[in-house]
């Protein structure tokens, strides 16, 4: 009887749910995240372009403010980093878009398009810097 008992109290072996311990990072897995944190970060940096192109159509003065503000080292800071958002979303985006058509399913692939985005991403920012930096007339913008 106090066996009984015992048993009733006791909770059931039951078997764990795989969970983020379990997992080691695969980069698909940290680029499908990027992936998602820079569709957001554009939200913002669209502002940003909202505000520029409010500045232009409102005056000299409103855009000198605001390129004033984005010519400092936080603005440069910022505008990298939306340039870096949006090369990468878009190199995501095309990798997502060949999922779509059925292909670059296998595992080989998966990892090579994965590295393929971020390397796409940091060099295609080092450019499209490099070219407003050295041969567009100075410090963007």
């Amino acid at each position: 009887m106090a066996e009984a008992k015992a048993e009733r109290g006791a909770k059931a072996e039951r078997p764990l749910s795989p969970h983020l311990q379990v997992y080691r990072p695969e980069i698909n897995m940290v680029m499908s995240i990027v992936h998602r944190i820079t569709g957001s970060a554009l939200y913002f940096g669209t502002v940003i372009v909202a505000c520029v192109l409010m500045a232009v159509a409102t005056g000299a003065e409103a855009y000198d403010y605001v390129t004033g503000l984005l010519s400092t080292w936080f603005g440069q800071l910022v505008l990298l980093g939306y340039t870096w958002a949006l090369l990468h979303h878009l190199a995501g985006g095309l990798r997502h878009f060949l999922w779509d058509t059925g292909r670059g399913f296998d595992l080989k692939t998966i990892d090579l398009l994965s590295w393929a985005t971020l390397a796409f991403s940091a060099t295609g920012t080092v450019l499209v810097w490099g070219y407003a930096l050295f041969f567009a007339g100075g410090a963007a913008p």
